[in-house]
């Protein structure tokens, strides 16, 4: 078995604003000490309002990155984002057959921050069907988790609830974040082969939140590049997600991106 080296192969598709996507996953994973690389899946046109145009890449060439990245340079970890369609998910799922062995956070991007769809119904099947079998930790909002359970989420009960029923899906773990409850703490659940953990923050009173799921996803997958455990990777993960916010530029006339990775400070757990 090799020493991890922090290498995370990222597939996501790119956000033009910069505040998510595969710019906040390469800013994150390198302010974490790690190494960024990358498969684009989709180009967008958006900013801090929405998202206004989506261009797709051809499914054959995202697996093509993929391959070529993880031939030469390998990865300890692979980080999935926004895929776009169910080609570009089964193509995905196609390539991680011939790398078992490493851990894949998958965030399944179906609704940007602004609300515009990022994933159709039968892009979801794929996912569903292809990739979180496949996922080490399994990443979804709430909005996410109705999408692929069926069930409304609306309470911490509900939330157990569903993050049994992802399990059930297949994934080793899932991270079930509770940002869309109406509450003033913030309540995520990790659950899986370790047992359950708790990660709890208070709702910090900004708009400035466009790419906090990129970016936890992405520093949960740097920490398992370097070979953390995975509740060590989750717990800097949180802490890093919790200090970009406060470290926001307050660009843009919406949700506005967190502050850059040069800007924040990450606590690993001792």
């Amino acid at each position: 078995m090799t020493t991890p080296k922090g290498r995370v192969l990222i597939v996501a598709g790119s956000d033009s604003g910069g505040g998510a996507g595969i710019q906040a996953d390469l800013r994150t994973v390198s302010a974490l000490g790690g190494y960024g690389m990358t498969a684009i899946t989709a180009l967008t046109a958006q900013n801090t309002l929405g998202v206004f145009g989506i261009h797709p890449v051809p499914a054959d060439f995202v697996a093509q990155q993929m391959r070529v990245v993880l031939d030469d340079l390998g990865a300890d970890a692979i980080k999935i984002g926004m895929l776009g369609s169910a080609e570009i998910a089964e193509a995905v799922a196609d390539v991680l057959e011939s790398v078992p062995d490493i851990p894949v956070v998958l965030d399944p991007v179906m609704i940007s921050t602004s609300g515009s769809a990022l994933l159709d119904e039968a892009g979801v099947t794929a996912l569903k069907e292809c990739l979180v079998p496949k996922a080490f930790l399994l990443t979804p909002n709430l909005k996410e988790a109705q999408a692929l359970t069926g069930m409304t989420i609306d309470n911490l009960s509900a939330m157990e609830k569903a993050a049994d029923r992802l399990l059930a899906l297949g994934p080793r773990n899932v991270l079930l974040k509770g940002g869309h409850l109406d509450s003033d703490e913030l309540v995520d659940l990790l659950v899986g082969a370790e047992g359950r953990a708790e990660f709890r923050h208070a709702r910090l009173g900004t708009r400035h939140t466009h790419g906090t799921g990129c970016t936890l996803a992405s520093a949960v997958a740097a920490g398992l590049a370097h070979g953390w455990p995975l509740h060590t990777a989750a717990f800097t993960a949180h802490s890093y997600v919790q200090t970009a916010i406060q470290a926001a530029p307050g660009f843009g006339g919406g949700n506005g991106p967190l502050g850059s990775g040069l800007e924040v400070r990450w606590i690993r757990e001792q």
